[in-house]
């Protein structure tokens, strides 16, 4: 147990704030060589416009790019989304200023042990297992009889209040393109947000990556898929770091700052019949720069039944899936195991 207690106190800023060298836990012993290379393509992934997607002229043109990016990539970048490049800005503002503020403060929200909800870094679970240079701020958003308020920063002081009001904000985004996608694959508009349910779980994982002293051995975050239906990312306005895999060649994801990137998770894959990718994708370190992102993952309601939608079921295309509950716990015993967990639920 001392090397978790021991873990969970030192923060990544602390270590790279000390110029410590990092310990061996951190270096990332991947397929690749074991060396990381920052200098991959960069992904044109297709920006898709909410606006168009309701009107009778241009919805069937952004539909066709919203399917042929999900199909492909598996993400895409939304723009006109609701909310101000202003408001956009103040949502990085709030989180900078919490990372930014003396460890003394972020530590009144420390997450307990057994919970990945609060401020800390990964859960140790195991001596062999590599661990991400972050800090990261774990919150649950919803159901809202589920928060626990006592790990929501009082500091700054509109904190609290800028998150809801952006999350509220993204849960209407999320249900408008869970009926865009049904309806890009010709199925009951309703159709993915019915398994989707009522009382979703909706989670926000704000994430800081200090400048890294070994970017060529040390990732931000590990290789993997997303255990939601779709995650919205903000990312940092001017620092890169997210990549891609696409047949197995990784590529830089590009900043666009007023747009929020878009991914469907295994859920949605699984829904989809496969048609749909859940991306597999890291985070990269550089030595110079800190950055700043902020996760919000929508996921089903944990006792509703996910499985692939009736209509995208045929004798060319059976089901490719066993129907799943809870998939969420699926993922993180087969992810703490360094396996891709959707591999568990393919027939």
């Amino acid at each position: 147990m001392a090397t978790m207690a021991e873990l969970m106190s030192n923060s990544v800023q602390e270590m790279a704030s000390s110029g410590q060298e990092p310990p061996v836990k951190y270096f990332y012993k991947g397929n690749d060589g074991g060396v990381l290379d920052s200098s991959v393509p960069l992904i044109e992934i297709p920006v898709v416009d909410l606006g168009l997607l309701p009107s009778p002229s241009t919805s069937a043109q952004e539909l066709d790019k919203l399917k042929l990016a999900l199909s492909t990539w598996g993400c895409f970048q939304v723009i006109n989304h609701g909310m101000t490049s202003s408001f956009l800005d103040k949502i990085r503002e709030v989180s900078k200023q919490f990372f930014a503020s003396p460890m003394e403060e972020k530590q009144k929200y420390s997450r307990e042990a057994d919970s990945i909800e609060g401020y800390g870094n990964d859960m140790i679970l195991s001596d062999h297992q590599t661990v991400d240079w972050t800090d990261r701020l774990y919150l649950t958003i919803s159901p809202e009889d589920q928060r626990k308020i006592k790990f929501w920063p009082e500091n700054p002081e509109d904190f609290r209040e800028t998150l809801h009001e952006y999350t509220v904000k993204l849960q209407e985004t999320n249900d408008f393109l869970l009926r865009a996608m049904a309806r890009s694959l010709n199925l009951e508009e309703s159709c993915f947000l019915d398994q989707y349910g009522e009382q979703p779980l909706v989670t926000a994982r704000f994430n800081f990556y200090p400048p890294c002293p070994k970017p060529g051995r040390i990732l931000g975050v590990k290789p993997h898929a997303d255990a939601s239906a779709v995650t919205f990312l903000l990312q940092d306005k001017e620092v890169e770091g997210l990549q891609f895999l696409k047949d197995n060649e990784w590529f830089r994801v590009p900043i666009i700052p007023h747009a929020l990137l878009v991914n469907v998770g295994d859920q949605v894959e699984i829904m989809s019949n496969g048609i749909f990718k859940s991306p597999v994708h890291r985070v990269v370190t550089n030595t110079k720069r800190e950055r700043n992102t902020l996760a919000v993952f929508c996921i089903p309601e944990s006792d509703n039944e996910i499985k692939p939608a009736d209509g995208l079921i045929s004798e060319s295309r059976p089901s490719l899936y066993r129907k799943v509950k809870d998939y969420v716990s699926i993922y993180f015993q087969h992810y703490q195991q360094g396996k891709r967990p959707i591999e568990a639920v393919k027939i």
